[in-house]
């Protein structure tokens, strides 16, 4: 009881404090979790932690508080997951409910417009490893089909401007298919 207790209480804490950190969206967090979760707490292994990362984006919904629910889950079942999205939900709250009674004071302070402005900097960084880590796993699997279409699919959105959630399914079912026929290939007839 004590262990599961402990295993809750560094779920929150860790939650908390990413979410804290977490400046610029949804993908740097992606970066942070894997370091704790994965490199640290050594409580997933890095294949789980892209798994999570591909679940959490193409759910509704923002992508840490998605990925909080899988990781909460797979360490401590329901309660885990209430526990992680609690820790993750807890300090933007109180911040974003803080600063929309000052909006007014927020919007027009020069301190702040260059404190975000020097944010992004670093956002951009985080979220640029978040992109070359996904990048290198997907050519380590050394499947010339998820190469091609990791390729294809910057192409559309970045050069071609086409949907992001159009590649995402098209993705989706190229890899559905793609499972279908290997598993067929393996099953005797």
């Amino acid at each position: 009881m004590n262990e599961r207790r402990n295993k809750l209480w560094t779920l929150f804490k860790s939650m908390f404090m990413l979410s804290a950190c977490t400046f610029g969206g949804g993908f740097v967090i992606v970066s942070l979790m894997k370091k704790k979760y994965v490199e640290e707490l050594k409580w997933l292994e890095e294949d789980e932690m892209l798994d999570v990362t591909a679940i959490t984006q193409s759910a509704p919904g923002p992508l840490p508080v998605n990925a909080s629910v899988i990781i909460g889950y797979r360490m401590a079942g329901i309660v885990g997951s209430v526990v992680a999205v609690l820790g993750t939900i807890l300090l933007p709250m109180i911040i974003i409910s803080v600063i929309s009674l000052f909006y007014n004071q927020f919007r027009t302070n020069k301190y702040v417009a260059v404190a975000l402005q020097v944010m992004r900097a670093g956002v951009a960084a985080v979220i640029f490893d978040v992109v070359i880590n996904l990048a290198k796993n997907v050519c380590k699997t050394k499947r010339v089909l998820y190469i091609l279409m990791m390729i294809v699919a910057f192409i559309c959105t970045c050069l071609l401007k086409v949907s992001a959630m159009l590649v995402i399914i098209t993705c989706l079912i190229i890899g559905i298919t793609d499972l279908l026929l290997e598993t067929r290939k393996k099953t005797p007839h």
